[in-house]
């Protein structure tokens, strides 16, 4: 009786722990996935912007509806585009869409979520906490770290230079 007690107790503890990680983004190949995330170092009562891969491995689309964050006092989508005035332009979006088995890349230049009215100073090295909502899937909370945009090459943590 022993014995089977302790396979039990074994198979329990061996179950949960294949059970969800700590919530960093990943799903495991099902769902939505974000990945090669960072954020601007900036001052307080400023603003700041988070970058990331976001990967649809659903067969449904979807859409990235908005974003929080206890670091900014407004979180909110934005896309950056040259005005014909030869200006950069942030223009605040409702969502981004996010094609069934498709990724799109939030990086400087492009998609952003940015954060105005920071609370504290974010600094190189800092971690903040940010969740990203969804039109289908369930919210996604993020650890992201705290990057100099130079250190990123402006291109996001992959390596890829995809700036235009």
């Amino acid at each position: 009786m022993k014995k089977i007690y302790l396979l039990v107790l074994v198979s329990v503890l061996l179950l949960s722990a294949c059970g969800p990680a700590a919530d960093m983004g990943h799903q495991d190949g099902e769902g939505v996935e974000a990945h090669d995330f960072w954020a601007r170092a900036a001052l307080k009562d400023g603003t700041s912007a988070a970058y990331m891969l976001l990967h649809n491995h659903g067969t449904e689309d979807d859409a990235l509806v908005g974003a929080s964050s206890d670091v900014a006092a407004a979180v909110e989508i934005h896309l950056s585009k040259m005005g014909a005035d030869g200006t950069m332009q942030m223009i605040p979006q409702e969502s981004i869409a996010l094609p069934a088995d498709g990724e799109v890349e939030l990086k400087p230049g492009s998609y952003h979520i940015m954060m105005i009215g920071l609370v504290k100073d974010l600094n190189v090295g800092d971690e903040i906490t940010v969740t990203l909502h969804f039109e289908k899937h369930e919210d996604i909370t993020l650890t992201i770290p705290v990057m100099e945009a130079a250190d990123m090459g402006g291109s996001g943590m992959d390596g890829h230079n995809t700036m235009p």
